[in-house]
């Protein structure tokens, strides 16, 4: 390490260590405040002396990122620190808005690939289409580059110009665009699902997207609906404002959506609906699954405390924490957090032990006595301790191993970019089926691939024939174990034909697609969702949507 960098390197350190410290310790008491200052003198100290001693060079960014990450960990998962290369990041989470070309991209090899194009930016103007290998930008070979720093070639300020070459069907195109301010629309689709019935796929809590579910709730009353479903599934919050202003549209002015309270009191407030409502009386059905989280458990519970709306789907994920972003030395970023936010009932929405997760980092088991018991404006009983439980629970149904198998190799995309390519006449989503003779050929393509899998039943076994060798029972029972063996295993063949609808709703899926974008696909999806049908059929029955709000109907 040089004496500039040293130099440079204990400036930054000092900077990092001590520019919030200016509380004087008190003597001979060992404060919170001393007990901090102590402690970050050790750190200092120890810094020192592997910069000076340690057998090598080491590069003081990542000693210290590896820190702040450790330090990070023993708070909340959502408190984060974003190093200026990183704080695009945060202001796409926030803003939904970044400087690109408009498509996401996954790796696949050697290249990255293209996964989606968004509708109308600069990649689908040009003519780059789902499937695509970005092979160069701006004449630069990018094989061998992780997808991140392919993405970061691709992003850039709006305006620049940006060449981007494609392998598509062994051969190259090259495609010349100009990088747009990116802005990922909150609502990718809605429409009338039946006679009766609105629809709206709400999916980002960013600046200004109430204007987008306003004008999709105005553009669906002129249809005349009964009925209007708010699909939040897999919406992972945002902007906490933006949730109090989207329950406004359903309910009128003067009413607490949310409260926040936290250690610093400059932060605890009230949040309350401030303009008239869209609607405040068309029945209400708000789906929710395990990845609804943050802002889109405010609108739930509070639809769902005020009773507005009936509430369907799965437990929410259980975030109920308020972060702020706060700038720091070299523009980095920390996003904090500083209070907890409650809901109309006066329940918090949090998990109670961030340690009790499930695998995707939702709502874990929450033991009863730690439960407590609220009441909604009609008395209803609501908990909390994590997450927002539905008025009707609807448990969609897991996907067999063997198609997830083939979704997560991606051979599933893989066809469907073959399919996109050799019927270039499709031009409506009714055209697109999965007819026996398109089965027949995609089970010969997996043929062609060598696809096969184990399962965990197949996976199990192996191990417990392991075990039983090191043992050694194994010999004794190797006609029990050759029998057991043979039940067990699986006939890819009999999966693909037990299994074929699923599978087929999958590729339907992926093929539309490739010709009708995002909204294509949701649109084509609720026809035969388990969760919409259900929330249909509550709002079709005024007399149980009633019961249900009355607290007269039990929870399914």
């Amino acid at each position: 390490m040089g004496k500039n960098t040293r130099r440079t390197f204990f400036i930054l350190i000092s900077a990092i260590l001590f520019s919030g410290l200016t509380t004087a310790f008190v003597i001979n008491q060992e404060s919170r405040d001393f007990r901090l200052g102590k402690n970050l003198d050790i750190f200092f100290s120890l810094v020192r002396e592997l910069n000076t001693f340690y057998v090598d060079d080491f590069d003081p960014e990542k000693i210290i990122r590896s820190a702040i990450d450790g330090i990070l960990r023993a708070l909340d998962p959502y408190t984060a620190y974003y190093a200026e290369s990183e704080t695009g990041e945060l202001d796409l989470m926030t803003t939904g808005k970044y400087g690109g070309i408009g498509c996401l991209v996954r790796n696949n090899g050697d290249f990255a690939i293209v996964t989606e194009v968004y509708k109308g930016f600069p990649a689908d103007a040009a003519g780059v289409k789902v499937g695509d290998l970005i092979v160069k930008v701006d004449g630069k070979p990018l094989k061998g580059f992780t997808v991140d720093k392919v993405s970061e070639y691709l992003k850039g300020d709006p305006g620049t110009a940006i060449s981007v070459t494609v392998l598509r069907n062994d051969r190259e195109f090259e495609f010349s665009m100009k990088r747009e301010r990116i802005v990922l629309p909150p609502v990718p689709w809605y429409g009338m699902i039946d006679s009766k019935t609105g629809y709206i796929r709400f999916t980002n809590f960013t600046q200004n997207c109430t204007d987008d579910v306003r004008k999709a709730l105005l553009a669906l009353k002129k249809q005349n609906p009964e009925g209007i479903i708010l699909d939040l599934r897999s919406n992972p919050g945002g902007i906490m404002t933006e949730a109090v202003d989207v329950v406004n549209l359903f309910t009128g002015p003067g009413t607490e959506v949310v409260s926040t309270r936290g250690k610093v009191k400059q932060f605890d407030a009230s949040y309350k609906t401030r303009s008239e409502a869209v609607d405040a009386d068309i029945p209400l059905a708000v789906l929710i699954n395990r990845a609804s989280a943050s802002a889109s458990e405010i609108v739930a519970g509070a639809i769902q405390d005020l009773d507005r709306g009936v509430i369907v789907g799965q437990r929410s994920f259980g975030k109920g924490l308020v972060q702020i972003t706060r700038p720091l030395s070299f523009n980095a970023q920390l996003k904090v957090t500083t209070a907890k936010y409650y809901i109309p009932s006066g329940r918090c929405i949090q998990a109670i032990d961030f340690a009790q997760r499930n695998e995707d980092g939702s709502v874990g088991y929450i033991p009863d006595s730690l439960i407590k018991t609220f009441h909604t404006r009609n008395g209803r009983p609501v908990k909390d301790g994590g997450g927002i439980t539905p008025d009707i629970e609807i448990i969609p149904e897991t996907l067999s191993q063997i198609a997830t198998e083939l979704y997560l190799r991606n051979l599933i995309f893989d066809y469907a970019t073959i399919y996109y390519w050799s019927h270039p006449e499709v031009t409506s989503k009714d055209q697109i089926s999965v007819t026996d003779s398109l089965y027949n050929d995609f089970t010969g393509f997996l043929e062609k691939r060598g696809f096969n899998y184990q399962t965990l039943t197949e996976k199990a076994f192996s191990e417990f024939a392991d075990n039983a060798k090191r043992e050694k029972y194994f010999d004794a029972n190797r006609d029990l174990f050759s029998a057991l063996e043979k039940e067990v295993t699986h006939n890819l063949q009999k999966d693909l034909s037990n299994f074929r609808n699923e599978i087929s709703e999958i590729l339907t899926d992926e093929i539309i697609r490739r010709y009708f974008y995002e909204e294509g696909a949701i649109e084509w999806s609720v026809r035969n969702d388990e969760q919409v049908k259900k929330a249909v059929e509550i709002l079709n029955d005024k007399s149980l949507y009633r019961s249900l709000l009355s607290g007269k109907t039990s929870r399914q």
